[in-house]
């Protein structure tokens, strides 16, 4: 389209059909002058809202599909005059505080004078029923806000931003968002939830930074590292991550050198060599901090002596054996007995193997010295798992820690530790070196620690591989349980997830059996068809066969999130198999209604939600655009402004569900997953189901994850550390 022949049209928008808030993509119906219908403006929109007036440059076309329509070049808006177009306006949502209720009644006081009151004598609104002192002042900063954030979005916009994290940049950066991005794009990347270096890339591309400059060099490589943090990395070796920003860049190593250079002078790196090690190690300074600290306090735990009470081993085991009236396996004896003697015990095994008969036995004998024993878990889930198999209470570290996000971070550390004898931790192979870093600062030195995890599940979803490098380390004594006990051989779940942790093959059934099992295989060789299988299993064959219910009991996990049976298109189509409906609201690519389920995917210490927790949508005001999720037994508020941090969570990836359990899950397991086919993945999936798991998919996808037993390295130096290599 040349500006010469194109058409000026303009009108009222009265509706909104389709809007993509990454793109700003709008299909709006608008009332023009002199046509009896509404009129079809499809092209590029700034936050269009109903009642506002659209002046437009484009040209009409003909859709196959939708008819005459006019495709947008160039557009203006400005706000409604007429009362309809007002009321319209207000009801949108614009307005954080006024909903389609509370229009109409504003509307119908201030008639065509409304917008004049609620800019210039906003006081007035209190002649309104239910408009306070308080929701004038929501009122009036929402008004002010939305005028600045348009100004930030024209200019975000002309500088290839979507208008989806326009909002979001004024929130962090308030009117001096044009300054900031004008004097270093870049720090969209760091300081931005959901903007990454890429975009930010093209953003300083456009406003004329230079490709060699070294404010892009430095910025690209700590996305590089960053990057490589999220895959579990604590550290990149230097070749390697010139290598990675290389690619990204596409500048010479010399380039990046000196910004690896310059990074480290502002300590926002450190750099590293060892004796041992062919390469420097290039850290985030926070990563290479957390993991000196956890190694050096682990040393120091470790030659600390024990001040509880001396306990004698041997009568203690035969005493607590028959107080609980069991008979300890050789290796749950090991276990018990190196908890009693040591000050840092690993006790590691998968389900079934008797991990929690060793806990009670450990809490049951030193209860009776007189100890303070605290409990403690990464995840929600696993703590109130742990309270009820024991009977004694468990928080989650962040708990126990006292996070609190307006002092300032965890209020137990070094200078207030915990006050206990002993720290037990449950699901050990979630804590990141981070996590560790902080629970270590807060232990006293003359507490045991006793870790207590599956090593063969898939590592932490944070960074690093602690458990797995401290057992590696042989710092501490490791009881490996691998024997399944009576009781739990009668479960298909444990005995088929020990055959895949061994190489071997699940002993599988196609579904539908003649009795009731706990472990399906179903053989579907297409994507298309798996989908199928998997929705059809959720709304209707297992809630109908098991009386389970199909949202809160049925998780859906997925090896990746890309393919016709992976997280993001299942959940858009369990969404609308199990939730159909108009309505909701729609932010950054995803519609959110009444009752979803969802899940955080992000720490929000503010929230005091964390990554991977799943909640169910309880409530949705219009008026004051804010979501409330129901997380456990308690409420979150989200404003819709916020709503990329949250998911639909009908299916989740595996690497999310760790330390979750569910009464059923349902896994696809297809040849086009062939990247994340790995066998501990597979036995993390199978081991979160505790009633019933089927699988659905191919029996190659499944030989082949079975097969492969290559965890994928992280680069990490804990090990070393505490070897002193």
């Amino acid at each position: 389209m040349t500006q010469t022949n194109l058409t000026d049209l303009q009108g009222q928008i009265e509706n909104i059909t389709y809007f993509n808030e990454e793109t700003g993509y709008t299909i709006a119906k608008v009332k023009v002058a002199g046509n009896k219908d509404l009129v079809p403006c499809v092209g590029s929109l700034i936050r269009p809202t109903p009642g506002e007036v659209l002046s437009m440059k484009g040209e009409w076309t003909n859709h196959e599909k939708y008819g005459r329509q006019f495709k947008i070049a160039f557009s203006q808006t400005k706000t409604p005059a007429s009362v309809h177009g007002i009321q319209k306006y207000l009801g949108s949502g614009l307005i954080k505080g006024i909903g389609p209720v509370m229009s109409k009644r504003i509307v119908a006081k201030f008639g065509k004078d409304t917008l004049e009151i609620i800019e210039h004598h906003s006081e007035r609104l209190t002649e309104i029923p239910g408009i306070g002192a308080g929701r004038i002042a929501m009122i009036r900063k929402a008004w002010q806000d939305q005028k600045e954030i348009r100004e930030v979005m024209l200019f975000l916009q002309a500088h290839g931003v979507s208008s989806g994290f326009a909002a979001k940049i004024f929130k962090q950066y308030g009117n001096d968002a044009i300054g900031i991005v004008q004097e270093n794009p870049y720090r969209l990347a760091r300081d931005i939830f959901g903007i990454g270096f890429l975009t930010a890339d093209k953003i300083a591309e456009k406003m004329g930074f230079a490709k060699e400059s070294l404010v892009r060099a430095e910025a690209g490589v700590l996305y590089v590292l960053n990057q490589l943090a999220e895959q579990g990395h604590v550290y990149a070796p230097q070749p390697f991550l010139i290598d990675q920003s290389q690619a990204i860049l596409g500048i010479g190593a010399d380039i990046i050198e000196k910004a690896i250079l310059n990074l480290a002078a502002e300590q926002m790196v450190t750099s590293e060599g060892r004796p041992n090690l062919d390469h420097r190690a290039i850290y985030l300074s926070h990563f290479y901090l957390a993991e000196c600290q956890v190694a050096a306090r682990l040393k120091t735990l470790i030659a600390a002596p024990k001040q509880t009470r001396q306990i004698d081993a041997d009568k203690a085991l035969a005493w607590v054996q028959e107080q609980l009236a069991i008979t300890l396996a050789e290796k749950q004896l090991q276990a018990v007995k190196a908890a009693i003697e040591n000050k840092l015990m690993i006790i590691t095994g998968g389900p079934g193997t008797g991990k929690t008969t060793i806990i009670n036995a450990i809490l049951k004998i030193y209860k009776t010295v007189k100890t303070t024993i605290f409990m403690a878990a990464p995840t929600g889930r696993a703590a109130k798992r742990m309270a009820e198999s024991t009977g004694q209470e468990a928080k989650t570290i962040h708990r126990l820690l006292e996070f609190n996000f307006k002092r300032g971070g965890f209020q137990k550390n070094e200078n207030s530790p915990l006050d206990c004898d002993i720290l037990i931790v449950d699901e050990a192979s979630m804590i990141d070196i981070v996590l560790m870093h902080y629970l270590l600062k807060a232990l006293p030195v003359r507490a045991p620690l006793i870790m207590v995890g599956d090593v063969n599940q898939l590592p932490s979803v944070g960074t690093g591989n602690v458990l797995r490098d401290i057992i590696a380390s042989e710092a501490a004594p490791v009881v490996e349980l691998n024997e399944i006990f009576r009781q739990a051989k009668a479960s298909s779940i444990i005995v088929n997830a020990h055959r895949i942790n061994q190489g071997l093959f699940p002993e599988t059934k196609t579904a539908p059996a003649a009795a009731l099992s706990d472990f399906y295989f179903i053989q579907q060789e297409e994507p298309k068809q798996a989908l199928e299988t998997i929705l059809n299993l959720v709304k209707t064959r297992i809630p109908a066969r098991f009386k389970l219910h199909p949202v809160n009991d049925i998780q859906v996990l997925s090896p990746m999130n890309r393919g016709t049976v992976g997280v993001t298109n299942l959940n858009v189509e369990l969404q609308r198999t199990l939730n159909p409906g108009a309505g909701g609201v729609s932010r950054f690519g995803k519609t959110f209604r009444m009752h979803d389920k969802v899940m955080q995917i992000r720490n929000n210490y503010d929230k005091d939600v964390f990554n991977g927790d799943i909640g169910r949508i309880f409530h949705i005001d219009e008026e004051d655009q804010e979501i409330k999720v129901l997380f456990e037994e308690r409420l979150v508020a989200y404003d819709y402004g916020d709503l990329d941090e949250l998911v639909p969570a009908y299916a989740v990836t595996v690497h999310k569900s760790q330390g979750s359990e569910y009464p059923a899950v349902v896994i696809p397991i297809m040849t086009q997953h062939y990247m994340m086919l790995q066998r501990n993945l597979i036995y993390t999936a199978v081991t979160r189901g505790r009633k019933l798991v089927v699988l659905v998919g191919t029996k190659k996808a499944l030989a082949i994850a079975v097969k492969n037993n290559k965890t994928e390295q992280r680069y990490s130096l804990l090990k070393q550390r505490l070897t002193g290599n």
